[in-house]
């Protein structure tokens, strides 16, 4: 038997397709398939991968054995217990992070979050539920999406875990993280975030995975895992898909933030 509603549908994705064929995620150069990398981007594009540091998943040179902390681990312990990043947040990948966040480009975030599901599929094993990094309302009526949403309803969605967006808040408004120096971006988000009382139950005795899109010096997911822990949270995991590595960047590169 013809099947007409397949040929229906196949014929109703042609001109779709022929509008708005598939491009590269990182320059917008033709590509076969949606979500993939042009030939010249691919290469610009450096997973993280192990060996690395148990707790803050800092790539090691070398393997240095199961369980091995950083001399950044082991001299300043963060709040939360792993973070995981897919990318260095150089090339290809700064500017994927950069179009999410500033230039609408909420489509990258489905293939971003297949990138950052590799990364930290021990984290998510372990994990209860998703939670972004919030926006402030005020900021979020001005750039219309939060990013970091975005690459946790994704990301949810592949692993079938709780997406929560609500059980975390953003209590004040506070100044760009770019250009700070770390002391500075510590004092600027301190207090910033806050399991609304309403949210408690949500969280409380829960394993949270914290999504953002990028890990700079830790202060704001270090904040955001505070308030998860005060409003009852048994632990918090910080995935997000690009890592900022000081030192490890090509001499080819632009400065990051």
């Amino acid at each position: 038997m013809f099947d007409f509603k397949g040929l229906t549908k196949t014929m109703g994705a042609i001109p779709a397709r022929l509008l708005f064929p598939p491009v590269c995620a990182g320059c917008r150069r033709k590509v076969s398939e949606p979500g993939t990398l042009c030939g010249a981007c691919w290469p610009r594009l450096r997973f993280l991968e192990k060996p690395w540091c148990h707790v803050m998943g800092t790539p090691f040179t070398h393997d240095m054995g199961a369980n091995f902390l950083s001399a950044a681990a082991i001299a300043d312990p963060p709040p939360f217990e792993r973070a995981r990043a897919a990318v260095a947040y150089s090339g290809v990948a700064r500017s994927m992070a950069q179009a999410l966040k500033y230039n609408d480009r909420a489509d990258l975030a489905p293939w971003m979050a297949r990138w950052m599901l590799r990364a930290g599929a021990e984290l998510i094993a372990d994990a209860d539920l998703v939670v972004p990094l919030p926006l402030h309302w005020r900021r979020f009526l001005g750039r219309r999406y939060n990013q970091s949403a975005e690459l946790g309803r994704a990301l949810a969605s592949l692993s079938g875990l709780r997406f929560e967006p609500e059980a975390l808040r953003r209590a004040k408004v506070t100044r760009r993280q770019v250009g700070l120096h770390r002391r500075e971006r510590e004092d600027n988000v301190r207090g910033a975030f806050q399991v609304p009382a309403d949210a408690e139950i949500l969280v409380r005795g829960r394993r949270v995975l914290l999504v953002d899109d990028v890990y700079t010096t830790g202060a704001t997911v270090a904040a955001a895992t505070r308030a998860l822990k005060r409003g009852g949270a048994a632990a918090v995991d910080v995935l997000t898909f690009a890592r900022v590595l000081p030192g490890d960047f090509r001499h080819d590169e632009a400065a990051t933030i």
